[in-house]
């Protein structure tokens, strides 16, 4: 069998290509690449010539199976993304996942990612984070997983598109507080490579003016461990507005209730003695 080379490629600035890297895309058979242009501009600055392959998290189970025929019959493939490693937050897991099932041997060839770039950066702890990724779309999903990691006491890294940071911003003011601090990182080892750091409040009226651009991944400070004591009428109050909001019922009791750490029926019970008063 060939071997499948999970490849990780620069995020911004091709100089940052190893030279593990440019030897492996020269040496297989095959590259399977996210956006064959994308790819084309790392091979062109290095001089590689080599078979593309598109494979992106739209491509058919047929094409999954196309890669791992060539697999098996002794082909070797290098499989890279946009930027960055393939299988954090960009296309490639089921692939890894179904080589190895199948006994194919894969290698790794690191490279940077995004959010540990960010990280090292920001000036934030990092003894413990934990990696989101991209929050939910839509405003309802977002705000419950915004509510969700309200209580987490690691540092926190998301990644955001650019269009969406504003009404990132306005859901996170509104949950954890417009004072609350984060760092934004947007296009890091590019030309215009920007790090902010502020309160929620401060970064939102920053990109109110400055139309923000390119890839954004934003770090949270951890929350303090020490707990506050909240009464059970505020609880049920918060439950009160995110049902209010759209959420389900047992939903948002779930949800507070993991918050605070109380019992989901005891939000029950006294949201059902607020309605009868």
């Amino acid at each position: 069998m060939g071997t499948l080379f999970v490849c990780g490629t620069p995020i911004g600035n091709l100089e940052d290509a190893s030279i593990r890297l440019i030897k492996t895309l020269k040496s297989v058979d095959m590259i399977a690449c996210e956006d064959t242009r994308q790819t084309m501009k790392l091979l062109n600055h290095f001089k590689i010539k080599n078979r593309l392959i598109s494979y992106h998290q739209h491509s058919t189970r047929d094409r999954e199976d196309h890669l791992l025929q060539e697999l098996q019959q002794g082909k070797n493939i290098a499989l890279v993304t946009d930027a960055g490693m393939p299988c954090i937050s960009d296309p490639g897991q089921e692939l890894v996942y179904r080589a190895r099932e199948a006994g194919i041997h894969i290698e790794v060839i690191p490279g940077p990612t995004a959010f540990t770039a960010a990280l090292a950066v920001s000036g934030i702890d990092s003894r413990a984070f934990v990696f989101e990724g991209f929050l939910p779309q839509r405003k309802s999903r977002r705000r419950e997983e915004l509510t969700r990691l309200s209580t987490e006491i690691r540092t926190i890294i998301i990644y955001e598109a650019p269009h969406r940071l504003l009404a990132f911003l306005e859901d996170a003011a509104d949950i954890w507080g417009e004072q609350s601090p984060m760092v934004i990182a947007r296009e890091l080892t590019k030309i215009h490579q920007e790090i902010k750091m502020g309160s929620i409040k401060e970064l939102y009226h920053y990109y109110q003016e400055k139309v923000p651009r390119g890839e954004i991944c934003i770090i949270i400070p951890p929350r303090s461990q020490e707990e506050e004591e909240v009464s059970m009428d505020q609880i049920v109050e918060e439950a009160s507005m995110l049902i209010e909001e759209g959420m389900d019922k047992k939903e948002a009791f779930k949800t507070k209730a993991h918050e605070y750490s109380v019992k989901k029926s005891d939000i029950y019970k006294h949201y059902i003695e607020s309605k009868k008063c």
